[in-house]
């Protein structure tokens, strides 16, 4: 056994070197023992795989030995997004298996553990699989691998959320960047089942993701960008209805990214806002705000605004599914792109999330940009994000430049007024718009530095003095 480490969402490595056939067989068994030893050889497991390299080849011989030791197993006939995976924990009352590594590079692959639940395991749960390395789950009953489709369930469950006619009411243009990823035949056949038209790119699955990463950030969605920047000129200001509006999600479609009709990727802090208030207004949602530590202070004000509670979780979808699990809230989401909502899944979602915002551009019949605008002028305020990585030489680190931090009473020249401990250490400046979040990684000597200030200048101070 070499080097097995459940992270933040589960076990990553590179393909060929620690994600090898020894390793996966030691992992698919300890999450066999514990589905055993929690749920009994009758609880249902089921795998699937996103398009990565050898991700199907990886999750057959998962699917294999869980059979052969008594499981009945329902493997996926083709890729499938996570969240469509997870969703379907829930709907059959099973436990889920999903091959992936994500937003990571084309070299990685994964395992993701879904309980039934269907949301992201907690450390618990991992730290009890990861006891099992080195053991089996001793089945007394001949199990059965069954080839399955998994979207029907989560096309019928989405339709239901989704409303579809109002999208298609909108008369705008959609451009969806499929980025080689999993939700191609998904995202788009949504769109194309309900007779939405929509321009499209990067329609096939790729091992390397164009030469790219799978992450849908600006600088990966550079193409759709430029298409929506070079279609968007050709339109007048009076005829705003044609104007396009871009879509993607990651490697397994868990996250999202939306780029408005300038061509401005628009920040996963403004997308739940937004969301937040059209869920509020024109669908009824009532409940509480669930956000990470290190999600923007606008989300506060827009929630405080509304007089929605807000729920704050450390960094990490598993955290933030564990509160949607005790709270009901109207939506939960953290700052990397990742939500979901009230009547959905502990998961996140960037299939579902990609069409909200259509669906409350559709419901106030206006552009993202327009969207944008009402956020900031209902807040009052717009801030600016930025997050430094600093490499440490060793783990041994990480706790004395904590320490550090947690001792400021001062930095830029303004003065700390509050500190939070629940991930990392948060301060908090006297301007009551400016704070600073340093958090360990979790899997590597390196500090995660977050800061968010209402000017960039504000931004540039903190980061200098960091930097020292």
């Amino acid at each position: 056994m070499t080097n097995i480490k459940f992270g933040t969402d589960g076990w990553r490595a590179i393909v060929g070197k620690d994600f090898n056939k020894e390793n996966v067989e030691i992992v698919t068994n300890a999450i066999g023992k514990y589905v055993f030893d929690n749920y009994g050889i009758y609880k249902t497991i089921i795998i699937g795989y996103d398009p990565r390299n050898m991700a199907r080849e990886f999750s057959l011989q998962c699917a294999e030995i869980l059979s052969n030791s008594g499981f009945k197993v329902l493997y996926s006939d083709k890729v499938v997004p996570t969240p469509v995976l997870a969703f379907n924990a829930k709907h059959l009352d099973a436990c889920a298996i999903m091959f992936t590594a994500s937003h990571n590079p084309p070299e990685y692959l994964g395992i993701k553990f879904i309980p039934d639940y269907a949301g992201p395991a907690t450390s618990e749960i991992t730290d009890e699989i990861v006891s099992n390395f080195g053991k089996k789950p001793i089945g007394c009953v001949k199990g059965k691998l069954i080839v399955t489709d998994f979207s029907n369930a989560y096309f019928k469950h989405i339709k239901n959320i989704i409303d579809f006619t109002k999208i298609k009411d909108l008369k705008k243009h959609i451009i969806f960047d499929g980025l080689y990823a999993a939700s191609i035949g998904y995202f788009d056949k949504l769109l194309a089942d309900k007779g939405i038209e929509y321009d499209s790119m990067h329609m096939y699955h790729d091992i390397n993701f164009g030469g790219g990463m799978p992450e849908p950030k600006p600088q990966f969605l550079t193409e759709m960008i430029d298409y929506i920047k070079t279609q968007n000129k050709k339109v007048s200001s009076e005829q705003s209805e044609d104007l396009y509006v871009g879509f993607a999600n990651d490697g397994d479609s868990d996250r999202f990214g939306v780029v408005n009709e300038n061509g401005e990727y628009v920040t996963p802090n403004e997308i739940i806002a937004i969301l937040l208030m059209h869920l509020k207004k024109h669908k009824g949602y009532n409940g509480v705000l669930v956000k990470t530590v290190g999600a923007s202070l606008m989300l506060d004000i827009a929630a405080e605004k509304l007089g929605i509670e807000v729920i704050e979780t450390p960094v990490g979808f598993k955290h933030v599914g564990e509160a949607m699990r005790k709270y009901n809230p109207i939506i939960a989401g953290e700052e990397s792109g990742g939500l979901s909502i009230q009547g959905h899944i502990p998961e996140k979602d960037g299939i579902l999330a990609n069409l909200l915002i259509l669906e409350a551009m559709a419901y106030e019949n206006k552009t993202l940009v327009q969207l944008q605008k009402d956020l900031e002028k209902f807040t009052g305020c717009k801030f600016h994000n930025t997050r430094v990585d600093k490499k440490l030489n060793n783990t041994e680190e990480i706790k004395p430049v904590l320490e550090k931090f947690s001792k400021l009473e001062e930095i830029a020249g303004q003065k700390i007024i509050k500190k939070d401990f629940k991930d990392g250490v948060k301060l908090y400046t006297e301007d009551k718009s400016s704070w600073i979040l340093v958090r360990p990684s979790g899997t590597e000597p390196l500090l995660r530095i977050y800061i968010e200030s209402d000017t960039t200048e504000k931004i540039e101070k903190i980061k200098a003095e960091i930097s020292k």
